[in-house]
């Protein structure tokens, strides 16, 4: 079952594998850009090493098994990223302050093309969207970097314990235990589901039209219809998160304000709705400047979480989006 490379279609060989692995390495590491960091030292290496590659596995295990080593190295430094809810308590409105803390605290969006190759069967793409949800992301931050690696290459990417135990170079006895453990640890800290991008049905569609309508009209009567009773609104880098319909109106009556008459274009990310927030342009020529990029969470037919992150000229870039939108 060995693949045979040759020196001259390496390129071409390890670049195919380069997506699939930059999905591996954003599940491990909660950061667009550290896996993209990841990736590449993994092709870097799996370059230089290539004329130790005898076949005994095929190209794409071996890519995994240095993948995986370079997540393990860079995670050993304790770093774990995080939402707002995994931080504080939610704040009611009326206490709210913003408290910035530093880029690496926190889990990155990270567009589907990036971090999702094109599959033919609808099951593993479900799986594959459920699987960069930012809520589920962010339930396995909790685990052990280990723990983490086999969860992942075992329930995601549906590797036999068998590949994943001379992966790690460890017994299927310590894989088995090592994922009973991370199931546990998953399950304790909550990964609700929520409806993915895989496409909208007619429902949801209407669902976010609705939801553009009343954000861009600021219609906040027609906005709260919308909203789960505890829907919550974070605002990355700020740790401060909201719970509740009345808390994330309050908030966007008051110091949200400022986001009135915004413009969104809708995006994909982490295999859910998104939308590029662009905001009037202080210039006053009717321009849109970036605002932030917003990931939203639907259940049950309702928008269960906003996730708001400002830092736009990381994200805007990542994205591929205008940097202004022009008067309409």
């Amino acid at each position: 079952m060995s693949d045979v490379v040759t020196t001259q279609d390496l390129d071409s060989r390890l670049e195919k594998h380069r997506t699939e692995l930059t999905g591996y390495c954003y599940r491990m590491l909660g950061s667009a850009f550290e896996a993209d960091d990841a990736v590449q030292d993994t092709m870097v290496r799996a370059w230089r090493n290539f004329d130790k590659f005898e076949g005994r596995s095929s190209l794409r295990s071996w890519l995994y098994r240095i993948a995986t080593n370079v997540c393990l190295d860079m995670l050993n430094a304790g770093n774990r990223r995080a939402r707002p809810m995994d931080l504080t308590a939610a704040t009611p409105v009326a206490q709210a302050a913003l408290n910035s803390r530093p880029e690496v605290t926190w889990l990155e969006p990270v567009p589907d093309g990036r971090v999702l190759p094109s599959v033919a069967d609808p099951a593993e793409t479900a799986v594959a969207r459920e699987s960069v949800r930012l809520a589920f992301v962010a339930a396995l931050q909790h685990l052990p970097p280990k723990q983490r690696a086999v969860l992942i290459l075992r329930e995601v990417l549906a590797w036999k314990a068998s590949e994943v135990a001379e992966l790690l170079e460890t017994t299927v006895a310590s894989v088995n235990s090592a994922l009973q453990r991370a199931r546990a640890t998953i399950a304790e800290h909550g990964s609700q589901e929520t409806d993915t991008a895989n496409p909208l049905d007619e429902e949801q569609q209407k669902l976010l039209e609705r939801y553009v309508a009343a954000f861009e009209g600021y219609d906040m009567t027609a906005l709260t219809a919308l909203l789960h009773e505890d829907a919550t609104l974070s605002m990355p880098p700020y740790d401060l998160w909201l719970r509740g319909h009345d808390d994330v109106v309050g908030w966007m009556l008051g110091v949200g304000e400022v986001c009135r008459g915004s413009k969104l274009v809708p995006v994909v990310a982490n295999g859910t709705p998104a939308f590029a927030h662009y905001h009037p342009s202080q210039s006053g020529d009717g321009s849109f400047e970036p605002w932030a990029l917003t990931v939203i969470e639907i259940v049950e037919g309702k928008v269960s979480g906003i996730t708001s992150f400002l830092d736009t000229k990381r994200w805007f870039p990542l994205f591929d989006l205008p940097p202004r939108l022009e008067k309409e």
